[in-house]
Order: structure tokens, then C-alpha cells, then sequence
């Protein structure tokens, strides 16, 4: 892609004082013709380049001129502008900050690369939260991300249910997930658990600064609570057989990522054409609900308290609408 060649070459340019053309060209892997026309390209771009010719010459850069970019690709310059939700930057705090880099970033790039800056701000958005929630208040987001950065430990009020706890706990990080924000904070003991953030019902600083485990991983930890999450969530595994029909429509009925993990690990067809698969639900009442929905696409195999569930949901069913 052009716009990144031009940005590798103005750093080679940066680096090796005096390269040849065909010198560029080898390290770039383009032809000596293209490095003329991209030389031309920055020149016209306002960077001041020059050639020297004879055998110790080459294509240089005006002494003391340097652009501020050193490591950042077009397309690394272009995601700072890819729409990252402001609610999200403003929770943080770094509204502002994002705004001042991105205007840097804009003033340092050349014509070509600042216009494919702002073509993706055009087109591409992220929108964190979720459909069909409304966003969750967060007051003390900011001074949880605050200590987060300045490694100070905090002392949390925390609501779970009627009751409200105090705690004093160490911030290692934060989460944003489907438009839900999660701390992870280390309590007495050196354990690390997870707090919504919209529960916390106030925050005072301690005064101490604590120590940064150096083996904490944020994205490692969140994966594996995650999977412990999803584990303690769904301790019901139910065996069914599926028509192509309920395979289909299972996504609808379980959720799709659950969906995806029964269709997943099941076993190839038979001869109907019905798959068998085990789904992993939260409990008897709730996979009944759920299976209800695929109505006679499916077979419960076990455990018999939803097979026998459904089975009388099904005499209901025909009771009332026969």
C-alpha cells in the first residue's frame, strides 16, 4: 500500500543518512523507479528531500529535520481515528487527551496519509454497548481509572443487593464489555476478582501506593474469569438430539455463543438428518423455557427432568390448543 511505503521510506530516510536509490529499493522491496516517484511524491508532500549525486551520494533528508511519526505506519497513524465511542474516552478520562493527540497526529502527516485518516474516521465507528440497554451509570469510573494509572489503593464501598460493603482494594485494570464496565482489584489476600463498576457506590483514596504484580496479565485474567463465569453459570448440561430445523434455530433459543459451543462439539448427523449435541444451561426450569422454543425440533435425552418438562409442556400445549 502506498501510504505505508511512504512512511517506511521517510524512516529508512531517518536512519540511514545518504542511502542510494537502489539501496532503498532492496530494503523496501520496490524498483528504483518507485523510489523516485515516491521521493517525489514526499517532496511534493513538504518534506525536504534531497539527492546528492556521485559515489558518495544518495537521497537525503535536510539536516535537523525529523518527523514526529518515528515507528507509527499509515495504518497504525489511521486507527487512532477509528471512531472509538467519546462516552468511552470521556469515562476515562482521556477525552480531551485523544482529541489534542489526534489533532498531532494530523498535523505531522502528509497530505496523502491525513486524507486516509480521515477517510476511515468516515467510515468505520465502534459503538461499545449493547443493543437494548441503556447505558450504565458510572459515576466513579474516572477516579477507579485514575488509581488504576497511579497505582493507589482505594477504599470502595460496594452495593450487592440491598447491602452496601467496604473494602480495600488495589486496581489493576478495566474491562469495557458490551457497554459494561468491570475493575479488576486485588482484595486482602492477593486475590483477584471482579467488580462492576456501576456498583460502586463511592470510592477514597488510602494514601498508599501499592505494587503492580508482575505476572498480572489483564487480558489473561479477564479470559479465564470469563470462562470461570460461564462455568459457574451453566452447570446443567443437557443432551438432545436437533432436526437440521432446530440446529438452525438453536442460536435463537440458547444464545449464540452457547449455541455455537453445543453445535460445535456435537456429532455428525444420522440418517434423519438429526444431530445430537449437549448444551450446557443454568438450570432445569430455565432449559425447559428455553427448549420450549424449538418446539418438536428437538429431543431431550437427559437429564429426564427436562425431558419430562417439556414433554408436559407439550400436553399443556396440546390441551389448551387442540
Amino acid at each position: 500500500m502506498k501510504a505505508g511505503r511512504l512512511v517506511a521510506l521517510l524512516l529508512t530516510l531517518q536512519t540511514e543518512r545518504g542511502a542510494t536509490a537502489a539501496r532503498l529499493a532492496e530494503a523496501l522491496d520496490v524498483s528504483v523507479r518507485t523510489i523516485y516517484r515516491d521521493v517525489t511524491a514526499l517532496q511534493g508532500a513538504g518534506v525536504p528531500l534531497w539527492t546528492e549525486p556521485g559515489p558518495t551520494g544518495g537521497i537525503r533528508l535536510l539536516d535537523g529535520w525529523r518527523t514526529r511519526l518515528d515507528g507509527l505506519t499509515a495504518d497504525e497513524a489511521a486507527s487512532l481515528f477509528a471512531g472509538t465511542a467519546p462516552a468511552v474516552l470521556d469515562g476515562l478520562g482521556l477525552g480531551t487527551v485523544a482529541v489534542a493527540a489526534q489533532a498531532k497526529v494530523l498535523a505531522t502527516l502528509p497530505p496523502e496519509l491525513r486524507d486516509r485518516a480521515g477517510r476511515l474516521r468516515e467510515r468505520f465507528h465502534l459503538d461499545a454497548p449493547t443493543w437494548f440497554a441503556g447505558p450504565d451509570e458510572v459515576p466513579h469510573l474516572h477516579a477507579v481509572a485514575d488509581a488504576v494509572w497511579e497505582q493507589r489503593r482505594l477504599d470502595v464501598g460496594y452495593r450487592r443487593g440491598e447491602e452496601v460493603a467496604r473494602r480495600v482494594l488495589d486496581p489493576l485494570g478495566l474491562v469495557l464489555k458490551a457497554g459494561v464496565w468491570y475493575a479488576a482489584m486485588r482484595a486482602d489476600g492477593g486475590r483477584v476478582l471482579t467488580y462492576r463498576v456501576s456498583r460502586i457506590t463511592d470510592v477514597a483514596a488510602t494514601g498508599e501506593v501499592f505494587e503492580r504484580p508482575g505476572d498480572f496479565d489483564l487480558a489473561d485474567w479477564w479470559a479465564a474469569s470469563q470462562a470461570a463465569f460461564d462455568a459457574a453459570m451453566q452447570p446443567l448440561s443437557v443432551r438432545v438430539r436437533l432436526s437440521p430445523r432446530g440446529a438452525a434455530r438453536l442460536a435463537h433459543a440458547v444464545g449464540t455463543l452457547t449455541a455455537r459451543r453445543a453445535l460445535d462439539g456435537g456429532g455428525p448427523p444420522d440418517d434423519e438428518g438429526w444431530t445430537e449435541a449437549r448444551i450446557d444451561l443454568e438450570s432445569v426450569h430455565i432449559a425447559v423455557s428455553q427448549l420450549t422454543f424449538l418446539g418438536a425440533e428437538v429431543e431431550v435425552l437427559e437429564p429426564v427432568e427436562v425431558r419430562g418438562g417439556l414433554a408436559a409442556v407439550g400436553a399443556a400445549m396440546a390441551a389448551r390448543n387442540g
